[in-house]
């Protein structure tokens, strides 16, 4: 059964409606596969749904342009369910699609705990790139996510004896780096920026790149993107994994990190009474900024001020 996340209040929903021509008969089904690669449930025949964000925005947008091209048309339309289907009920669609895709790769990772492949190292690390692809795609935090990552956990135990989990890097050699992130740069991505230039590298270039396109180059440190040195890991956002990773305890991030987690997986877990307040200044920033640099900009400010008012705070 999907977990139901609780949420305070209705979510906003993307909806894509399409037509396409009648024939050929194959421009349905390369449609349909491109709508799953980027997530997205079907509602209906030709009506699929995305949670409304920036980069769902952006995929759907591109995905008008691909029907167009092959001679079909399509509309997006942003809203609230208020009759019908209720948020819950597609957040559980969502769920179920994601659990099918943790599913299947469940049941390779447990077909090679009997095995003993040679190339058991990369074997691991593509299974590794594979769940962040499908976590790229778990809106809702699927619950079949747990046990890949426990079943993973014993492959990596039995195939790479001695091995321990991955060192922190020291803050030396992170320092004349460029820092590569997806744009359109929301909580998590503005906050590992702020944090990069703050803790780790005040002089660091920072660079937003389309990730479908980008091509890593050498001396590029990743972050908040599939792939990435600095991204999701378990139940970690990337600003999470920054602080776990470089073992940064300076007064008032825990607490930040706490905001961040909440309104960038939306799970409310820490549930800190200036999770709401917080989220809405994020947004409005991401509304009154266009450009990634200038969110940063904001972001700095709203930041700067969070740790410091966080940091005087009673525990």
């Amino acid at each position: 059964m999907c977990q139901v996340i609780p949420m305070p209040d209705p979510l906003r929903w993307l909806l894509l409606f399409h037509q396409l021509p009648a024939k050929p008969a194959y421009l349905r089904v390369k449609v349909r596969r491109q709508l799953q690669a980027l997530g997205a449930v079907a509602l209906k025949n030709s009506v699929y749904a995305l949670p409304a964000t920036d980069e769902t925005g952006e995929d759907f947008q591109w995905m008008v342009r691909q029907i167009e091209g092959l001679g079909g048309e399509a509309s997006v339309v942003e809203g609230n369910m208020i009759h019908g289907l209720s948020d819950r009920a597609v957040m559980a669609q969502f769920q179920t699609a994601r659990d099918e895709d943790y599913a299947a790769l469940l049941e390779e990772v447990q077909a090679t705990l009997d095995e003993a492949p040679r190339d058991g190292e990369s074997l691991i690390a593509r299974f590794r790139r594979r769940l962040e692809d499908i976590q790229a795609l778990d809106f809702f935090r699927a619950p079949g996510r747990a046990k890949v990552e426990e079943a993973l956990a014993i492959l990596e135990a039995r195939r790479l004896p001695g091995a321990e989990p991955r060192p922190a890097s020291p803050l030396k050699e992170l320092t004349g780096r460029t820092w590569v992130t997806r744009k359109g740069i929301h909580v998590d991505r503005i906050a590992c920026a702020w944090l990069v230039r703050r803790f780790i590298d005040p002089e660091a270039r920072l660079k937003f790149v389309d990730a479908k396109t980008h091509q890593p180059r050498k001396g590029e440190i990743r972050f908040d993107m599939a792939e990435g040195e600095f991204t999701h890991e378990g139940d970690r956002c990337s600003f999470e994994t920054f602080l776990h990773r470089l073992d940064l305890h300076e007064p008032g991030l825990q607490p930040l990190a706490e905001l961040i987690h909440d309104v960038d997986l939306k799970d409310r877990r820490f549930q800190r009474p200036e999770t709401e307040g917080f989220a809405r200044l994020i947004q409005g920033i991401a509304l009154l900024h266009p450009k990634d640099e200038d969110r940063l900009a904001a972001g700095t400010v709203l930041l700067d001020a969070f740790l410091e008012a966080l940091r005087r705070s009673p525990a």
